[in-house]
């Protein structure tokens, strides 16, 4: 998603600390200790998510016990970004379009109860509870890059499984050529819907290769907890090697079909914003590069940026679902 400040076009991040080795350390020998098919016995504390209380420091979500990944080119070894500035630095715009506003203002969000209606190109449509989703695969800890189209980036270990499990559950008909996420949209509780800039509710798509990809995450925690309301939860997606826009928060609905969907962002503004949205440095957006970017957390204002990495570091295990496209037309 986009928003400029009134300088150089970018949101200049926060500057804290990266996670400290001893606590991340401590977490993943408790990780270690949890085989995948654990990730059930923390259903029982999803339900006590709604206990998180925004601006109270002592407050905890549910733990989320995950198995590391062993898909090819999910666990980058790159420092993570602090678990603070990763549930405070956000773009969810049905929250309020400045970074701050969804840690401010998501704790309005009611996550249960939750369900996930699947509809369309598929041999078993119908509405499944989220716990019941939750079982569907087994829950694996996964190290992202997350790059933003505004040209900051962060590292997060997120909790979830392959699309591919529930796309494989459902059934899909020949004809399915593509999967349309919908997201929720209650102005009761998102006061962001009540701006007009955007066709709410927020709509985003994958080509079913994309969407059956292994890295692409059915994304349930972070940091080995459950997600905070501000990052999505109960249930987002997230797609590595695309900017963060394209990876929906909060689904509602799954709708499988025939033709390419029109997406929220194509559709708002079409010239800025492609159906594909891969991370690639070569093509600018129409008023900044993408060529470098920031890093949240790391170093100060003035910090040399880091370069852009085509498909965000992922092009040995993405590229070649797009041979032989033309990637500035298909931007």
């Amino acid at each position: 998603m986009l928003i400029r400040n009134n300088d150089d076009g970018f949101i200049h991040p926060l500057s804290s600390e990266i996670t400290s080795k001893d606590a991340y350390s401590t977490r993943r020998e408790l990780l270690r200790q949890w085989s995948a098919g654990a990730a059930a016995a923390g259903l029982a504390g999803w339900g006590h998510r709604e206990a998180f209380a925004q601006g109270n420091a002592a407050a905890k979500l549910a733990a989320l016990p995950a198995s590391q990944s062993a898909v090819q080119g999910a666990m980058t070894v790159e420092k993570l970004t602090s678990q603070k500035d990763a549930t405070t630095y956000n773009n969810f715009y049905e929250f309020g379009t400045d970074k701050s506003d969804p840690a401010r203002q998501a704790h309005t969000l009611k996550t249960s109860p939750w369900t996930i209606e699947v509809e369309g190109l598929v041999k078993k449509p119908t509405r499944f509870n989220l716990e019941d989703i939750m079982k569907w695969g087994a829950m694996q800890e996964r190290i992202y890059r997350l790059r933003c189209v505004e040209g900051w980036s962060m590292v997060i270990p997120w909790i979830g499984y392959s699309m591919s499990d529930l796309i494989k559950r459902v059934e899909p008909l020949p004809g399915a050529k593509f999967v349309e996420f919908v997201t929720q949209a209650d102005s009761q509780t998102m006061p962001g819907l009540r701006g007009g800039f955007l066709d709410w509710p927020y709509v985003e798509g994958l080509r079913m290769d994309e969407a059956m990809h292994p890295l692409t995450l059915l994304t349930f925690g972070m940091y080995g907890e459950v997600l905070p309301k501000q990052n999505g939860a109960p249930v987002r997606l997230v797609v590595p090697w695309k900017y963060g826009f394209k990876s929906g928060k909060s689904i509602v609905k799954i709708r499988f079909v025939d033709k390419q969907p029109v997406v929220s962002w194509a559709k708002a503004a079409p010239q800025e914003y492609g159906f594909y949205s891969n991370v690639n440095p070569t093509v600018d957006h129409p008023r900044w590069s993408q060529a470098s970017e920031r890093r949240i957390g790391e170093g100060g204002l003035l910090d040399k940026k880091r370069k852009t990495l085509m498909f965000n570091g992922y092009e040995a295990q993405v590229a070649s679902m797009y041979t032989g496209m033309d990637l500035v037309k298909n931007f």
